[in-house]
């Protein structure tokens, strides 16, 4: 398929390192970033992050903080307002997942810049143009602003819960089904396919697998393997242009569970799921990656996360119709009750 144009939006710089958070107001300057700046944060952990973020600022600095717990569309609303009175000239984005996606949102919608600041390595959203919002009529991520740049201080992340650690390592593996249900769709439907971005989102998922590893020997090392990956997904859905290299059936699940249960389970999490789902379905060795997803403490089971059988079953026949433009190893009829069920009994996802 000839496309006419193809833009390719990416962070302008990464720093990665070790408490490189007290060098900010350097990283600023080097971007030639100035005040006024509106941050974007957390209420809790998240907001310790964001004091010491304002310590390190330039002296002179002027800014304004807005605390947000939830990524909704009214979120999003509560940003913009402060947008109209301080009228920054960047935003701020410190926090996880959802902060990051509130602030991209917002700064996409305002035609501005904002800086990625993650405290938590829990999915690819520290850098992707992409943003998942709650209260928008579809459950998937929409398109939002690439960060200027992203500071992942490697200290603070390591300090994040190992529950959002784990769900990051999750999220990454989930490129292995992403990538082969892209191609599966260029196959089948001639659909673009990029080799180049998939072999990122892959590398993005081996380095996944290499966490799962390394992150119970070594917490620090493994933090800053996954931040990395979770990097590189990101920036393979900006050269794509779509979140096709790094979303496939086993966010179709992950997105389907969440229509049905809400609140308390991860995002990470359930692709963990979806993709030890997916892998059988592809015909790929569904029982390593179980395994070494377990081997992390990531809960492997449905029932460890507050899930019953027939939500994830349920979830399993409805995924398809979670994005039917976008063709993936479900088809275009997706599973019924009774394979649903057999699948995921097989995979041990319930028993």
């Amino acid at each position: 398929m000839n496309v006419k144009e193809h833009v390719i939006s990416l962070p302008r710089r990464v720093f990665v390192g070790h408490d490189i958070i007290y060098d900010i107001s350097i990283y600023f300057s080097q971007l030639g970033i100035t005040s006024p700046f509106l941050i974007v944060t957390g209420t809790k952990y998240t907001k310790k992050i964001a004091d010491k973020v304002i310590e390190n600022l330039p002296k002179d600095a002027k800014y304004e903080v807005i605390e947000i717990d939830t990524a909704t569309l009214d979120d999003v609303y509560k940003v913009e307002e402060v947008v109209k009175k301080v009228n920054p000239n960047i935003l701020l984005g410190i926090g996880g997942g959802k902060v990051i996606d509130v602030t991209k949102y917002a700064a996409f919608r305002n035609n501005l810049e904002f800086v990625s600041i993650p405290t938590s390595p829990s999915h690819d959203g520290i850098t992707s143009p992409f943003a998942s919002i709650k209260g928008l009529q579809k459950p998937v991520s929409v398109k939002a602003k690439e960060p200027l740049a992203i500071i992942a201080d490697i200290e603070i992340l390591s300090l994040s819960p190992r529950r959002l650690i784990n769900a990051g390592i999750g999220d990454t593996i989930g490129k292995i089904i992403a990538v082969r249900d892209w191609r599966l769709a260029a196959k089948l439907r001639g659909e673009y396919y990029g080799d180049y971005t998939a072999s990122l989102a892959l590398m993005s998922a081996k380095h996944a697998f290499q966490c799962t590893k390394i992150i119970n020997k070594d917490i620090k090392y493994g933090v800053r393997m996954l931040i990395e990956a979770l990097i590189s997904s990101g920036v393979a859905m900006g050269m794509a242009g779509s979140t096709r290299p790094a979303s496939g059936s086993e966010h179709l699940f992950a997105h389907a569970v969440e229509l049905l249960h809400p609140e308390g389970v991860l995002h990470g999490e359930l692709v963990g799921l979806g993709t030890i789902i997916m892998a059988y379905l592809h015909g790929i060795n569904w029982k390593i990656i179980r395994d070494r997803l377990k081997k992390i403490g990531f809960p492997v089971k449905a029932k460890d996360l507050g899930l019953s059988d027939e939500e994830v079953i349920k979830a399993l026949t409805i995924a398809h119709t979670i994005r039917p433009e976008r063709y993936t190893i479900l088809g275009d009829r997706g599973l019924t009750w009774s394979s649903a069920e057999k699948i995921a009994r097989v995979t041990k996802i319930i028993d």
